[in-house]
């Protein structure tokens, strides 16, 4: 897996470490682990000891930020590679109003998935 690309990376404000999530949500690390290595959770390589990160937006008080995991999955079916999701999802869109990462956080989920479906027609 190859580092994440500098443009993407400055794209996404806060990233978060494995460990660090599995303590927030109670859970052992390979449960984290798993969640990213089977899809419901976004981790990209970085840092100069490509450490896999997944960005704080998607992460949750007791698991993923919801409608995280649904617009992941719409975009990965969509033929998204991982850069491209997160330069989706962190990237400003004007008729949300901010970024579809954003929209998430504030309980927007809805109207993120109906963008993202309407972008794999």
């Amino acid at each position: 897996m190859s580092e994440i690309d500098p443009k993407i990376d400055a794209l996404v404000p806060d990233w978060m470490y494995l460990p660090d999530i599995a303590e927030k949500w109670g859970v052992e690390v390979t449960k984290v682990r798993n969640m990213v290595t089977d899809g419901p959770l976004l981790a990209v390589r970085r840092g100069e000891n490509k450490v896999l990160m997944v960005p704080t937006a998607f992460v949750g008080p007791d698991g993923p930020v919801k409608g995280v995991v649904g617009t992941l999955t719409v975009l990965k079916d969509s033929g998204f590679s991982k850069e491209e999701a997160l330069a989706w999802l962190f990237t400003d869109d004007p008729s949300l109003p901010g970024t579809p990462a954003q929209a998430l956080n504030e309980n927007r989920g809805t109207e993120v998935k109906r963008r993202a479906q309407a972008m794999a027609l």
